[in-house]
């Protein structure tokens, strides 16, 4: 096999990277890493500078594929190693740039080796040639975030080293409709839930659903200062540009699923999804003003209402938020991997990642014990 190093998905055929994207993984879609590049929203000026990796068999063939850009900075990776940066700072030495495999800005499990019949060799492959890559280019580290299954044990062939982390992830258990969904709750989370929703509602808002067909310029010049206020408000730039959106909804518009919340018509706010085969994806949400309750409703409620109406398995509404837990939304273990070329430093970052899995692990076990699901053995509390 033979590695290349591409800086665009122009430069691939989009069919050929297609072909190995799991079926139902937006994510992953040549459609949607190149509407990040195209925008600006990823590229060496933002600090994501695109280094993704083919594998070629001796006939020419791509059999393989990894996402994979060089880093100037951590922002936007939702897997923190801040702390990691500043302890080679002191030490004098450079810590940027370095590799990471991720989904920009979007902290979704999923593959990131994507090989032909998922072959093992392949992923081995695609592994090593990114230890290499960094090893030459004098790139401090490589990191693999949000990695599946296959993703972590190829990773852990290679001895990257595993990071749990822990989000929060709704389950569908063949509901019927919100109800039945609710009705699995003790009594009194129950009547908290049923108290947020009616108080959206005694503000006159509405609910509706589009897809990016229907993501008109004038929808767009509504919502989207919505997603830029959620930002704003915390004293950042928002990731997504307008110009990402406006690919989007018309390369890949089916896969775009938009809760819009309205006030005779109007819109208010917004939850920007992502539909995959058996998952909706929340990914940005932003409102125009503040309403009680309308981000639970917004981001999670309708979220759910959507799932269990499309017969999706799980709802992922994004990284972190122990609120969803009150909520129904369970504790769900994530992973990725690490290399790290300075040897005293990995073996430093082993020992925490070590000590930091039993403390998540030990966080999953409370967790679980808070959910506001009835008890089996009393039957309505």
């Amino acid at each position: 096999m033979k590695a290349t190093f591409i800086q665009s998905l122009d430069d691939v055929d989009a069919a050929a990277w297609n072909a190995l994207v799991p079926a139902g993984n937006p994510f992953l879609a040549h459609e949607f890493l190149a509407a990040m590049e195209h925008s600006g929203s990823v590229g060496v000026e933002s600090g994501w500078a695109p280094s993704h990796v083919l594998a070629h068999d001796d006939h020419g063939a791509l059999v393989g594929a990894l996402p994979l850009y060089e880093k100037a900075h951590s922002w936007g990776e939702f897997v923190f190693d801040f702390a990691w940066a500043q302890a080679f700072h002191r030490s004098g030495l450079h810590y940027y740039p370095k590799l990471v495999s991720a989904i920009p800005f979007t902290p979704a499990t999923g593959p990131r080796l994507m090989a032909a019949g998922q072959r093992r060799d392949v992923m081995d492959f695609l592994v090593e040639a990114s230890i290499a890559q960094a090893r030459e280019h004098g790139l401090s580290s490589l990191h693999l975030l949000f990695g599946d299954d296959d993703t972590l044990a190829s990773a852990g062939r290679h001895g990257l080293m595993p990071r749990l982390d822990c989000q929060f992830h709704w389950t569908n258990e063949g509901y019927a409709d919100f109800d039945a969904f609710l009705a699995t709750f003790r009594s009194a989370r129950r009547k908290k839930l049923k108290r947020e929703r009616r108080r959206v509602k005694e503000c006159g808002i509405g609910f509706r659903w589009i897809n990016g067909d229907a993501l008109t310029d004038d929808l767009l010049d509504r919502i989207y200062p919505f997603y830029e206020r959620t930002f704003l408000m915390r004293g950042n730039s928002p990731y997504l540009n307008r110009a990402f959106f406006e690919e989007i909804r018309e390369t890949m518009p089916e896969a775009l699923a938009i809760a819009l919340a309205e006030i005779r018509g109007e819109a208010v706010a917004t939850a920007i999804c992502f539909q995959g085969a058996d998952v909706l994806y929340g990914r940005y949400w932003g409102a125009g003003a503040d309403y009680h309750s309308l981000h639970f409703e917004t981001c999670f409620y309708q979220g759910i209402e959507y799932a269990i109406r499309h017969e999706l398995d799980r709802f992922e509404p994004g990284a972190q938020g122990e609120h969803k837990l009150r909520r129904g939304f369970r504790p769900t273990r994530t992973y990725s991997t690490h290399w790290v070329g300075h040897p005293e430093f990995g073996r430093a970052i082993d020992d925490y990642l070590r000590r930091e899995r039993n403390a998540v692990e030990a966080y999953i076990e409370d967790a679980d014990a808070e959910l506001p699901f009835r008890r089996p053995d009393f039957a309505l509390t």
